[in-house]
């Protein structure tokens, strides 16, 4: 197989958090990379307002300029206070999203060489994503059974030697500052994720940058903010994620504010679960 490159991007947080110099910059530096694909794990908007939507639906079409383009929807694209508990339904929930962002909330993507698959952690206020901890409340995310059997379905279908990314939004590892998992039931999520067959799997939420690996191999790769809302007032950053034959390295592109560009920083090399070579340990480079 050749190598694929993906630019993983979340939490654009389009509305008043966004940071429009950084923005530009990823409009600007995007077609120098040269990404096979493009994902988006969530919240492109802020509080779910048209005028979000459409901003956000503008670079969606800019980042179609240089590569295929899968976005999935956050907790803050869901408008749960119409449907609290799925009451009134489901389908109001992602109403206003789906006008923008068409009716798919789980797009698939094929390019050669590579199949990327959304799934749906964004449920708004549902029994699903409930714990103990009210600060969790229309915060946390979960994955169904449901969504892990698709994701093992359709990846079971490709290639062997195809790359298999599944994107969703919240964070599958604990975030290293905010100590918070994204997803309800999550030690459940991460062995049916693990299981799917997936080489890597992208997400957000937590608004800090991660990357890990799940026991069984399954590369996790965190994007965070292109906000003011970056965890511990970081640096936003922005990856890339090269998946070649017999390993994953996601590289973590950090804002440089005085330059107004994104530069690249560490970096971590995987072994890809994909070949199941029997080897489960992770590099890091600096």
């Amino acid at each position: 197989m050749t190598a694929s490159t993906l630019i993983h991007l979340s939490d654009l947080h389009f509305g008043r958090p966004v940071d429009l110099a950084q923005i530009r910059a990823v409009v600007r530096q995007v077609p120098g990379l040269a990404p096979d694909a493009i994902v988006v794990s969530g919240d492109i908007s802020q509080r779910g307002r048209h005028g979000e939507y459409q901003r956000g639906l503008v670079f969606l079409e800019r980042m179609q300029e240089s590569a295929p383009t899968l976005l999935v929807p956050g907790n803050h694209d869901v408008e749960w206070w119409k449907s609290p508990f799925g009451i009134f339904g489901r389908r109001v929930l992602y109403a206003k999203y789906r006008t923008y962002f068409g009716e798919e909330l789980t797009p698939v993507l094929r390019v050669p060489g590579l199949v990327v698959a959304g799934a749906l952690s964004a449920h708004g206020l549902a029994a699903g994503s409930l714990t103990w901890n009210q600060r969790d409340l229309t915060v946390k995310g979960h994955i169904p059974a449901s969504e892990t059997d698709r994701l093992t379905a359709l990846f079971a279908a490709e290639p062997r030697d195809t790359a298999k990314v599944a994107v969703l939004h919240h964070n599958v590892l604990r975030g290293d500052i905010s100590r918070r998992m994204g997803l309800a039931h999550w030690a459940s999520a991460q062995r049916r994720l693990d299981a799917t067959g997936a080489d890597v799997v992208c997400c957000g939420h937590d608004h800090q940058e991660g990357a890990g690996q799940l026991p069984h191999g399954a590369v996790v790769s965190t994007a965070s903010t292109l906000s003011d809302r970056t965890r511990g007032k970081r640096p936003s950053v922005f990856n890339t994620v090269r998946i070649d034959r017999e390993s994953v390295q996601v590289e973590h592109w950090r804002w440089d504010r005085a330059a107004e560009e994104f530069r690249p920083s560490d970096s971590h090399v995987f072994a890809r679960a994909g070949e199941r070579h029997g080897v489960v340990g992770a590099g890091h480079v600096a």
